[in-house]
């Protein structure tokens, strides 16, 4: 089966036919190509989808990824980010190996044919040639016959035609001969070239064409193959990154099955445990029954080390609430003044005010209500020492619960330590370069080197004391911390049950058979006692920081509790500023410390405390 003979006459349609295949296998080309590109942008559209959920750097979702669900997540963006990798190896090969190659094949296809059809063309034009020749010649020889038929026929009729002279008819014969002769020659010619046509008629269609044709099949059936192969090629270029895919699959399937829901429980109790101890339950404050005036055997204004046994607080009580309450803060309420302060005298002098100023306590509220203005009047936060000094993070963590704050500064004891490491291996290498310069001075200075051991040393000895610092923290935090098996020990010491109510018989003394509150020396020595057990509870707690300073108008004689005595233009700290009710909080020193009518003082306070 050959185009040549089968399809000898069929010149123009194997011209179109052989077009129409490399318009088949552009477009196969161009098909790779599109493909390819979906490869890139899915691709890259895998890649920024990974990109956008991945954790941002130093931001709360790092701290999110310690959860195992988390973790798996994180694992499957990984894993797609691979997986989208593999889309771009499918896009290079097919793009290499296809694409590339097919679109050079179909250049080099393009000449072949050309040149195939080109000769088919010269072999045509020449057999046209000789088909013309043969035609010229052929009208030539009947031209000619006809000629000579005539001259004879001429001749003849001269040679019948007595009336005609001889030399006439002389010239009619040799006419005649000459025709003659023109009609053998062009015989003899047209004979020749008749041969000759032949002879090309037969090489071009049993020879020319055939080979001719031969050549553009084996062009067209390579073609074809080469087709063949690039699909065969295309196949195995998705199927060599199945395997990868595969394993970025099962690298999710083992994620997904990584996944712990009691390991991320404990996490969650890690992060977000306080280490205070539940509240318990509220004592019940009677107030059916008439106060007596009479101190009672509960109330506070027994001796000192009874007073120190009932400052309990009804055992629960004490344990459950205190931990959420801060010194300052408390001590606070329990000997802020309540009442409005007195106004400034009418003259400078001092002598304007002779009793001066009326006492703050005269209409304090019971001990049990400031508890429970207190509790109720500010909403629930972690740590009040946060609001003491304008929410900046202290150094110590101290505005942190105690587990958390344990777990932050041992976190930075051991970054510290790290840090002391690299400092050391730092110095070690400089010890080292500064032998081999004593033992090789031609490779340096050993001297240029001391300035660098010194500076590293001076590092190490900030990093150390750091270090330190932040241990002697660490401790005092796990000191405080209950330990696991001493837990229902120390809940059992600080639940006493058989410890009554102090804070409800210090209401109860306090209260007068007609309703109204009083308060005797009696009561100050129990609220006394009171500050001395909170300064013994909350010993470890700080002082108020200064937010300003303040200078005093007039003279006050701070003679009752909760108040300090100034000196006219004498100057103090503020620690606390005007609340609405007059007073003004001032120190003298660390231990000295007070509420003054604000109207007495002029009070400057620093700007930056103001803002925080």
């Amino acid at each position: 089966m050959s185009w040549g003979t089968e399809l000898w006459d069929q010149f123009d349609n194997l011209e179109k036919h052989t077009q129409w295949g490399i318009d088949i296998l552009e477009k196969y080309i161009k098909f790779v190509k599109e493909r390819t590109e979906i490869e890139l942008s899915y691709a890259k559209q895998l890649r920024n989808l990974s990109k956008k959920y991945q954790p941002k750097k130093n931001s709360k979702e790092e701290e999110e990824y310690r959860y195992t669900a988390c973790k798996a997540f994180l694992s499957t963006l990984n894993e797609m980010n691979d997986y989208a990798g593999q889309h771009e190896v499918i896009s290079e090969n097919m793009t290499s190996q296809i694409t590339v190659e097919l679109a050079r094949y179909v250049q080099e296809l393009k000449q072949e044919r050309k040149s195939h059809f080109h000769e088919g063309r010269k072999a045509q034009q020449h057999i046209e040639t000789c088909w013309k020749q043969l035609e010229s010649s052929k009208r030539r020889f009947e031209r000619d016959c006809k000629e000579a038929d005539r001259a004879q026929q001429y001749f003849e009729k001269m040679d019948a035609d007595i009336n005609v002279t001889k030399a006439d008819v002389e010239k009619a014969r040799q006419q005649a001969q000459v025709r003659h002769q023109m009609a053998e020659d062009s015989k003899a010619d047209y004979s020749s070239i008749l041969q000759k046509f032949n002879h090309e008629q037969h090489e071009y269609y049993h020879t020319h064409i055939p080979n001719i044709f031969q050549k553009i099949q084996e062009m067209e059936e390579r073609r074809i193959g080469r087709i063949g192969e690039s699909v065969k090629t295309y196949a195995e270029l998705d199927r060599q990154v199945i395997p990868i895919i595969g394993k970025c699959l099962d690298g999710i399937v083992k994620a997904a099955e990584s996944i712990d829901p009691k390991n991320d429980s404990q996490l969650v109790i890690e992060a977000y445990k306080s280490g205070f101890e539940p509240p318990g339950d509220i004592e019940f404050e009677d107030y059916t029954q008439p106060m007596k005036r009479t101190v009672s055997d509960n109330s506070l204004s027994n001796s000192r080390g009874e007073g120190k046994s009932e400052l309990k607080f009804g055992g629960k009580s004490k344990g459950k609430l205190w931990p959420f309450i801060k010194k300052n803060k408390l001590m606070s309420l329990l000997t802020s003044p309540h009442q409005p302060p007195p106004p400034p005298p009418a003259s400078a002098s001092p002598s304007a005010v002779p009793n001066g100023p009326q006492s703050p306590k005269q209409q304090k509220e019971p001990l049990s209500h400031r508890f429970n203005e207190f509790m109720t009047s500010k909403p629930k936060i972690h740590c009040f020492r946060s609001l003491k000094r304008g929410g900046a993070t202290p150094e110590d963590f101290s505005n942190l619960p105690p587990e958390q704050r344990r777990k932050k500064l041992q976190q930075k004891v051991d970054e510290l330590n790290k840090e002391i490491q690299k400092e050391m291996d730092q110095r070690d290498a400089i010890t080292k370069m500064k032998d081999v310069y004593l033992k090789n001075p031609q490779m340096g200075d050993p001297a240029s080197l001391d300035h660098k051991l010194a500076e590293v040393s001076q590092n190490m000895e900030k990093l150390r004391l750091e270090a330190q610092k932040f241990e002697a923290w660490l401790a005092e935090v796990e000191g405080r911390l209950p330990a696991r098996g001493d837990q229902a020990r120390r809940q059992s010491g600080m639940y006493d049950p058989q410890n009554p109510p102090a804070v409800n018989n210090c209401a109860q003394d306090r209260e007068s058979p007609d309703g109204s509150y009083t308060e005797d020396q009696s009561q100050e020595g129990e609220v006394k006692v009171l500050a001395t057990d909170f300064d013994d509870e909350f010993d470890d707690e700080e002082p108020l920081p200064a937010i300003g300073t303040c200078k005093a108008l007039y003279t006050f004689e701070g003679q009752n509790e909760g108040t300090i005595s100034v000196v006219e233009g004498e100057t103090l700290y503020v620690i606390e500023e005007d609340k609405g009710d007059g007073w003004t909080r001032i120190r003298r020193s660390e231990d000295e410390e007070g509420y003054v009518p604000t109207s007495y003082v002029e009070v400057y306070l620093d700007k930056n405390a103001k803002d925080s």
